[in-house]
């Protein structure tokens, strides 16, 4: 079971470290100012900052709970701003924005069950604990 913790770290992260390059391109920029993001040239790019950093917290088990607090401070913004599907009259487009929506707001909850729970089994946080006993 330790592994299926590790496996479970490191499926939930791979969404914000492979999102990276894109907060830094001028199409993701040019989407979010559409989406109302203030500041988003500044913005986006550390918004992308943030949830790399989160998922590499996590990934490695390493002040995990902080790292899904950063994801949450990712998230909450992103799903307001990027996915207000109830602002959106053509009905595929709000049914996919809807579908994002509920998306993070599920990623949000399993960042919170890490802010509690912690990184688990097979993580530095866990390593640095044995050597603290």
């Amino acid at each position: 079971m330790k592994v299926a913790v590790l496996l479970g770290r490191v499926l939930f992260s791979l969404i914000f470290l492979f999102t990276i390059p894109g907060h830094f391109s001028p199409q993701l920029i040019g989407y979010a100012a559409a989406q109302g993001v203030p500041a988003p040239s500044f913005l986006v790019p550390l918004s992308g900052i943030i949830a790399f950093a989160g998922g590499l917290s996590i990934v490695f088990g390493y002040k995990a709970k902080l790292g899904a607090w950063l994801i949450i401070i990712f998230l909450v913004p992103v799903t307001l701003f990027m996915h207000a599907f109830w602002k959106i009259t053509d009905p595929v487009a709000q049914q996919m924005d809807m579908v994002m929506f509920m998306k993070n707001v599920g990623l949000t909850g399993a960042a919170l069950m890490i802010t509690y729970f912690g990184a688990g089994p097979l993580s530095v946080d866990e390593k640095m604990a044995g050597n603290r006993k």
